[in-house]
């Protein structure tokens, strides 16, 4: 089969024939129609963001095709069947703590290396093999809307996070770092979820004013002007009532103040989910945390059967596929498409390969 391979950290993807993946017991093998390229691929792929990547490896995570076998333990996966690849591997062995990896993208941590050295490669190519329970199915779609179908990617995030912290209908929620792709996706999922209000907070004023426009009065824009104190008021101002959950998603350029700015503006009893790339300590305090009974939670990913359920929702037309642009690449032309995501890294813009 055809593949994208990193072979080493700040050079090219080399697209060349492999060996086709033999599956083994407990796993899927899936023809890809389209795989979403992240709009920092290209960090991964120079090596600077360091992630856990074992080269060389096909690269890639996630995507949606069509089951081209199946194991014993499928019982309801057929030859054929629409599925969506969570690139969200866990070990099988140890059910309450288990290690993750993302497929094709880095490990999360030693555990999520020993993983890696089976489930090596991602999704870039022809074929991917992949657990059983990460081939999801989503029923029939044409095949020309596989690729609008990889923006579950970029709403799977941010729901995880709000699934963590059990966001409920008539809550408000702030998403702070509103104005990036998976930011702006978070306001997409917290509406669709029933919030009563979503208070989102971002620095650049033309992705708040599209946010604006594209969702209407439930969602309240703030901008971040940079002096904590000052950000907080106004996110206080703005919000339509106590916020009940704050959901960060900011960047690894973003300072440890932005973050304090929202979360030290949840109500009493409110709760905190932290979901984005800060390398630093966000130095949160003690006895206001405490003295206000405030959860707060970490959350990488999501949930195992938060997929079906997402694409459950976009059956209902709760979440529209259609607010995403989505441009296509063929597999020769990777290299390209992650420049293309690169320059194009902005909220409900999708760039996919298309190995098929």
């Amino acid at each position: 089969m055809k593949a994208a391979v990193l072979k080493a950290f700040g050079a090219p993807l080399a697209i060349e024939n492999v060996a086709d993946p033999v599956p083994g017991t407990g796993e899927v093998i899936v023809d890809v129609a389209a795989a979403k390229v992240l709009a920092y691929a290209g960090d991964v792929l120079s090596g600077a963001r360091r992630y856990l990547l074992d080269l060389p490896a096909i690269f890639g995570a996630g995507g949606v095709g069509r089951v081209r076998s199946i194991g014993p333990d499928a019982t309801r996966l057929g030859v054929g069947d629409w599925v969506f690849c969570d690139p969200t591997v866990r070990s099988r062995d140890d059910a309450a703590q288990p290690d993750i990896l993302l497929q094709g993208l880095t490990a999360g941590g030693d555990g999520g290396r020993r993983l890696q050295k089976y489930f090596h490669d991602g999704s870039w190519a022809e074929r991917l093999r992949l657990p059983t329970e990460n081939a999801i199915a989503i029923g029939d779609i044409a095949p020309d809307d596989a690729p609008r179908w990889c923006c579950m990617g970029a709403l799977l995030v941010p729901y995880g996070g709000l699934l963590a912290v059990g966001v409920a209908a008539g809550e408000t929620v702030l998403i702070n770092g509103a104005t990036g792709a998976f930011g702006s996706a978070g306001v997409a999922m917290a509406l669709a979820m029933g919030a009563a209000s979503v208070v989102a907070t971002g620095r650049n004023a033309g992705v708040l004013d599209d946010l604006a426009r594209r969702f209407g009065s439930r969602v309240r824009c703030v901008q971040m002007l940079g002096k904590e104190e000052d950000d907080r008021q106004r996110i206080l101002k703005a919000a339509a009532a106590p916020i009940d959950v704050v959901l960060d998603l900011l960047p690894p350029a973003a300072a440890p103040s932005q973050v304090r700015a929202a979360v030290l503006a949840v109500r009493p009893y409110g709760r905190v989910v932290l979901m984005g790339g800060l390398g630093t300590d966000v130095g949160l305090p003690y006895s206001w945390l405490m003295r206000n009974c405030i959860t707060v939670r970490g959350q990488w990913m999501y949930p195992p059967n938060a997929v079906s359920r997402l694409a459950g929702m976009v059956r209902a037309g709760l979440i529209k596929l259609e607010e995403f642009a989505v441009t296509s690449f063929d597999l020769d032309h990777a290299n390209e498409a992650v420049a293309h995501a690169a320059a194009n890294a902005r909220p409900f813009q999708t760039t996919v390969i298309c190995p098929a």
